[in-house]
Parts: C-alpha cells; sequence; structure tokens
C-alpha cells in the first residue's frame, strides 16, 4: 500500500533528515516508527501526505507516485491524527468528526451520522459529547475525537504522529487498547509514529527503527526484541528487551502443564481414589461445560464420604485465553499471588501456565525467532541443579 523507494530528504543547510530510505507497508498493516528526537521518523510520515516534500526518490501509495497527485485530494484520502489532536475550537465534537465527509460534498445530515457512527466506534456517545465542545472534554476523550475525525471519509491509510503522547499513562494504555481493537476490525494501513518502544512493541505488526536518517531494523516487534540487528538497535531497545518481549510472545498449548482434573459434581470418593493413583498432590476442578472453576487438594478429598468435589474445591479467579501475551499471565499470577492460572480456548479448559512453564516460552520464542524454525522445534538446554 505503501512504498518508499530511495527517498531522501535533505534541508538547504546540508541537514539530511531521511538517508536513502527504502521499505514497503502493506495493506492492512500497521508499522511503527520508533527512535529518538530528530531522527527521522516525523518526516517520514509527512513526506507520505506531502506536508514536506522529499529531495529525491519516489513514495508510491496503492502503486501511483503521490508526486503526480493533487496534494489537497491526496490528504483527503489519507487520515491524520496527531499529538495535539488539531480540533476546531470554535465547532462542536459531532461537526468537527463530520469535517472532512463534509468537504468531499457530503450533504451535512449524512455526514453528521457517519460522525455520530465513529464516535460510537471509538467509545463516545454522540447524545452526550456530540454537542459539546473540545474544550469541554478530557485529554483522553479530544484523542477519541481526533481518530474518530481521521476516519470519517473512510480513509485506506491513516497516518498517527505520537497520538497518545500527551494524556496520562493510565488513559494512554485505555487509548491504546481501544486503538487495538479498532484496528483488528478495521484493518486501515497505518504509519504510527511514537518515541516509546514499549508502545512501538505492543501496537506494531512491524516496527521500523531509527537511527540517524536511517532505519537501523524493520521486522517484528518480537524479532526486534529478540534478536536485534545492530548494536544500535540493541542500545535502543534495552537491556530489559526480554521482558518487553512478554508482551508479544503469545501463550501456545506447547507451553502448558496438564494437571489432573476433576469436577464439581464429582463424588469426592472417587475424586481422591483418581488422585492417589496419579500420585498428584491436588486437581484442577471445571464445571460441567469443561470450565475452570477453581482447584481441589487430594487430601481434602480423603474420606469425604458421599459429598461432591464441589463441597471441598476452592476457587480461583486466574485465568487468561489462550494465546494472550506472557505478559498478561504473569500479570495475574502476581495480581491473584497464584503458582499457576488456568488457560482457556474457548472458554473450555486447555491447561496451565507456571512461572517456570512461561520462562521457557519465552526463551523458546527468542531461540525460534533467532533460527527463523517453529517454537515447537526448540529444544532447550537447561543448567543441571545443584
Amino acid at each position: 500500500m505503501i512504498r518508499f523507494e530511495h527517498v531522501t530528504k535533505r534541508y538547504p543547510d546540508g541537514t539530511t533528515a531521511v538517508d536513502d530510505l527504502s521499505f514497503e507497508v502493506a495493506e492492512g498493516e500497521l508499522v511503527t516508527l520508533v527512535g529518538p528526537s530528530g531522527c527521522g521518523k516525523t518526516t517520514t510520515m509527512k513526506m507520505v501526505n506531502r506536508l514536506i516534500q522529499p529531495t529525491s526518490g519516489r513514495i508510491l501509495l496503492d502503486g501511483e507516485d503521490i508526486s503526480a497527485a493533487d496534494p489537497v485530494a491526496l490528504r483527503r484520502r489519507i487520515g491524520y491524527v496527531i499529538q495535539q489532536v488539531g480540533l476546531f475550537p470554535h465547532k462542536t465534537v459531532l461537526d468537527n468528526t463530520a469535517t472532512v465527509p463534509h468537504l468531499l460534498g457530503r450533504p451535512r445530515k449524512e455526514a453528521r451520522r457517519r460522525a455520530a457512527e465513529l464516535l460510537e466506534l471509538v467509545g463516545l456517545d454522540p447524545a452526550v459529547q456530540g454537542d459539546r465542545y473540545p474544550d469541554q472534554l478530557s485529554g483522553g476523550q479530544r484523542q477519541r475525537v481526533g481518530v474518530a475525525r481521521a476516519l470519517a471519509a473512510d480513509p485506506p491509510v491513516l497516518l498517527m504522529d505520537e497520538p497518545f503522547g500527551a494524556v496520562d499513562p493510565v488513559v494512554r494504555e485505555h487509548l491504546q487498547n481501544e486503538f487495538l481493537r479498532l484496528q483488528s476490525t478495521l484493518r486501515k494501513t497505518v504509519l504510527f509514529v511514537t518515541h516509546d518502544i514499549e508502545e512501538a512493541v505492543r501496537l506494531g505488526d512491524r516496527i521500523a527503527v531509527y537511527g540517524a536518517g536511517r532505519i537501523e531494523q524493520f521486522d517484528t516487534p518480537a524479532t526486534v526484541l529478540g534478536a536485534p540487528a545492530t548494536e544500535y538497535t540493541a542500545g535502543f531497545v534495552g537491556a530489559d528487551r526480554g521482558l518487553k518481549r512478554l508482551s508479544v510472545t503469545p501463550v501456545e498449548r506447547g507451553d502448558l502443564e496438564q494437571p489432573p482434573v476433576v469436577h464439581l459434581d464429582e463424588p469426592a470418593a472417587r475424586a481422591a481414589e483418581r488422585l492417589t493413583a496419579d500420585g498428584a498432590p491436588w486437581a484442577v476442578v471445571l464445571d460441567a461445560d469443561d470450565s475452570p472453576y477453581g482447584w481441589v487438594p487430594a487430601a481434602a478429598l480423603a474420606g469425604t464420604g458421599g459429598s461432591t468435589v464441589r463441597d471441598h474445591a476452592r476457587p480461583m479467579d486466574a485465568r487468561l485465553p489462550l494465546g494472550a501475551p506472557l505478559r498478561q499471565g504473569l500479570s495475574a499470577m502476581l495480581q491473584h499471588d497464584a503458582g499457576w492460572i488456568a488457560v482457556l480456548d474457548g472458554g473450555r479448559f486447555a491447561g496451565v501456565l507456571t512461572p517456570a512453564r512461561l520462562h521457557a516460552a519465552l526463551r523458546r520464542s527468542t531461540a525460534a525467532d533467532a533460527a527463523n524454525v517453529p517454537r515447537g522445534n526448540v529444544t532447550l538446554d537447561t543448567v543441571p541443579g545443584a
């Protein structure tokens, strides 16, 4: 969808902002451009909508050289979200959002109807916030309006220049979650500029790590964190890149342990016999739909007569879906002070994730990316215990 071919931007004073840049962004892909201030990432993005003209090279949008396009018409085909939002202070939220459809010739009523739909999509109630003015909104709400306005003309490409950088960390995380939800549905082609490697890792399908006007590495978040291509990249992503990698490494079935399971309405004596035969000190307790309820110690089931497992089971809420990032698993363990968490596949019990299995999953993921093989093909070497 977007292709840079040997693009350079050099200013009259001799400053080279971008030097011989070549890369492609596929349709529906979200690429984060990350790097320190002054490295050229915002210049790169602004050349896509011709706010900045390249000195040499070509930029193609859906196969067409943008240098031949009318700049105004081009910008109306590209959504643009900036940190300062840029809402019109004299217009209501609804009219701000309807601006581009109205400029494209849609009747005012139709443009406002489209704006109302988009406000709902980004989590704002048009009946409540639609008639307010920007200075009556919180920072997070203004950012949502900025995203809605950028989407109003249904552009195939979205440019986002540190859009969540001006809000506090809690609101920022919430906005990131909402944007990921939107992107999973809309699948826009997105260039997203940030100086925050954790934001880049969390949002990007691929990451372009910028040095001084050049891309040092362009790859998936997992590869950038697990196998930095240069010393510069390794230094930029940080010595704690293993922890950051938890955010982009999903929980897979091969990562799970399979402890014994019993069911809530199973006779306690029968469950105790099975656990004794297996030599298991405890079991996961499932309900009638094979969804985890909690756990039960084997000792609690011994000599319990006509009772059922339900009478002795201990509820436990530590759980997560298969495919969730390892970071979410670690967070759940810490939140619940649990030695394991139940993992669900479509609501049904799939196994448990333990700290040891989590660590092994992270190591296998790193080794698999380095060797370019599936994670299941990796055999780990482990230091023997004392």
